[in-house]
C-alpha cells in the first residue's frame, strides 16, 4: 500500500472542521468584545456563535453546493445552442431581448 498520500488525506478530514472552530472562534470573540459594550446584549458561548454562523450563512449567503451542477446546466445550454442555426440563434436572442428590455418595474401585462 502506497502510504505516500496518507498524510494529505488526514489533512482534508481535519482541516474543514478547524477551520469551522477557527471561525466560530472569531465570531465568538467579535460578539463579546464589541456588542456587550455597543447594544447592550449578552456574551455568547462557543456554541451560541456557531449557530449565529451557520444561521447567517444560510440566510444571507446559502452554501453553493449547487454549483457543479449549474456549470453542468450551462455546459449543456451552450452544446445545445452549438448546433442550432444562425436564424434558430437570433430568434432565441430576439425572444430574450424582448423578456428582458423592459427592465423589471416596466414589464408589460403579457
Amino acid at each position: 500500500m502506497n502510504h505516500k498520500y496518507k498524510k494529505g488525506w488526514i489533512f482534508l478530514l481535519l482541516c474543514p472542521p478547524l477551520i469551522l472552530a477557527a471561525v466560530t472562534w472569531i465570531v465568538m470573540s467579535l460578539w463579546n468584545c464589541l456588542l456587550p459594550e455597543i447594544l447592550g446584549v449578552k456574551a455568547i458561548t462557543f456554541w451560541q456563535a456557531m449557530g449565529i454562523l451557520i444561521l447567517s450563512k444560510i440566510l444571507f449567503g446559502g452554501f453553493h453546493f449547487g454549483k457543479g451542477m449549474r456549470d453542468f446546466k450551462e455546459r449543456k445550454m451552450r452544446e445545445k445552442m452549438r448546433s442550432w442555426s444562425p436564424e434558430e440563434r437570433e430568434k432565441f436572442k430576439e425572444v430574450w431581448k424582448n423578456r428582458c428590455s423592459g427592465g423589471f418595474f416596466n414589464r408589460n401585462n403579457e
